[in-house]
């Protein structure tokens, strides 16, 4: 199956042969899920349809930031850090101040 033609100046947000640290929000309860994988598109809707035990108790969600990786081991190190060690999912979310408020906006 080819991918379907791209349009003059559009860029693909997400190649497929990157990988992807991810951090979604419930809209219920504003908890965080911190994710990576090779297929952001799928990986989100599963998320989004409640196929993934981890978020299904949070929906709905919403997809509050995303990092690029063209290596596995660096992005899965990268979720690693912010799972295990508190200063780096600190910072992150110092970076997203008024991303994590309620509301999103501002």
């Amino acid at each position: 199956m080819n991918p379907a033609p791209q349009k003059r100046g559009w860029v693909n947000p997400a190649p497929q042969k990157w990988y992807y640290v991810y951090l979604l929000r419930s809209k219920k309860d504003n908890s965080i899920y911190l994710g990576c994988t090779r297929n952001l598109t799928k990986r989100l809707k599963e998320h989004k349809e409640g196929k993934n035990f981890s978020t299904r108790k949070m929906l709905p969600v919403e997809t509050i930031y995303i990092e690029a990786y063209k290596s596995k081991k660096d992005a899965f190190e990268r979720e690693k850090r912010l799972k295990y060690y508190g200063s780096a999912l600190r910072n992150l979310k110092i970076r997203l101040k008024n991303t994590l408020q309620k509301g999103g906006a501002g």
